[in-house]
């Protein structure tokens, strides 16, 4: 018996209109840079038929690149509210999939913007063995006090001992396949944000990745037991915003681009994998070949890197030991540099940057639950 499981960070899959770039530049979108906007109001009115403009074109390649997936369970980062996931799985997964992902499920996290993670079922694998859904827990009220997971790095940020430890949530959900007990945690961490203090963005935001890993990994032994965890039958998907190998790209369009792999000499990862106590499968690709997105400033910062993991419990992986995760690539824009022999034919209208199914690629493996 099989289980298609699959991770995607939809990116801003929103139900409401974002003004808050008027009073902040920053979070203002580049296209109206270009205009004499007088006034607030005028400012709300030309960003809401930007923003619509925008969305069909994008969701329909979110629809597409999910479709491939071909998953029977889906986690995904950055959903507004259920009533989002509600209206984009209707009026386009619906489109593509038919009656796919009947049963959706989230719960307020703690981001600033109001993005959480959330998990669509369908009623049943694409081999009829039944997917039941039988407890779902958030994690998101848990302190860094709660777990004693408090350091001197969280304090330099500027953060409080009874502050939150997950930026968005560690959703848990216990699920039966067939009859066999499956447990899966969606999570989205902190994410990296610009260099600051003589730090990379990377560096700065490390205290909090490592403190919302430390607590998935607790909450995991605490769940099954500190020895017997490694053996249960789990899975941690989501986008960690962090990596343990990127591929640093170099060159030009005219003279010919480069690709060198580096590895980091710390991640967050290495929590949850260092040990072997969970697996990540996309090692089981090409060294060049595991990346989930690509990130520039500019000319000068440009790489390949994978931000978005299916971790697997030592016993499942084990029992899966043959089993290469898929990452599609079709949705990612023109701007993004693949590696020699590696290119994808994309989805129809995909832009230089936008439109384009999501700034992340999904990920999905099939897994045998013996």
């Amino acid at each position: 018996m099989s289980l298609r499981l699959a991770s995607f960070n939809v990116e801003n899959l929103m139900n409401r209109f974002d003004f808050s770039g008027y009073r902040n530049e920053l979070w203002q979108d580049r296209s109206l840079a270009l205009y004499d906007i007088k006034d607030e109001a005028e400012y709300r009115e030309v960003e809401r038929a930007r923003a619509i403009a925008q969305t069909d074109d994008t969701r329909q390649l979110s629809a597409l690149a999910i479709a491939d997936t071909e998953a029977d369970v889906l986690c995904l980062q950055e959903v507004d509210n259920i009533e989002a996931l509600k209206a984009f799985e209707y009026g386009y997964l619906f489109k593509m999939v038919g009656h796919g992902y009947r049963y959706k499920y989230m719960t307020p996290g703690n981001d600033s913007r109001g993005i959480d993670v959330a998990v669509m079922l369908r009623p049943e694998t694409r081999h009829g063995e039944p997917i039941e859904f039988v407890s779902m827990t958030s994690h998101a009220h848990v302190t860094f006090e709660d777990f004693g997971l408090y350091d001197d790095g969280l304090g330099e940020l500027g953060i409080e001992p009874y502050a939150r430890i997950f930026r968005r949530d560690c959703l848990e959900l216990d699920l039966a396949i067939g009859g066999r007990p499956f447990t899966v945690y969606t999570v989205h961490f902190k994410s990296m944000g610009s260099p600051r203090n003589g730090l990379s963005g990377r560096d700065a935001s490390m205290p909090v990745r490592m403190a919302e890993a430390r607590a998935v990994r607790r909450i995991i032994e605490e769940r099954f037991g500190v020895e017997k965890a490694p053996e249960a039958r789990w899975a941690i998907c989501g986008d960690f915003n962090d990596y343990q190998e990127r591929i640093i790209i170099t060159g030009d369009r005219h003279s010919g681009y480069g690709f060198t792999p580096a590895r980091e000499a710390v991640s967050s990862l290495d929590v949850l994998t260092g040990d072997g106590f969970a697996v990540n499968v996309a090692e089981r690709r090409p060294e060049m070949d595991r990346w989930t997105l690509y990130h520039t400033r500019g000319p000068e910062e440009r790489h390949l890197c994978q931000l978005d993991y299916i971790l697997l419990s030592r016993a499942l992986a084990e029992e899966n030991g043959a089993a290469v995760p898929d990452i599609i690539r079709a949705g990612q824009p023109y701007r993004t540099l693949f590696p020699p022999e590696q290119a994808v034919e994309r989805y129809p209208r995909i832009g230089w940057d936008r439109p384009k199914s999501s700034d992340h690629c999904p990920i999905a493996i099939t897994l045998d639950l013996i």
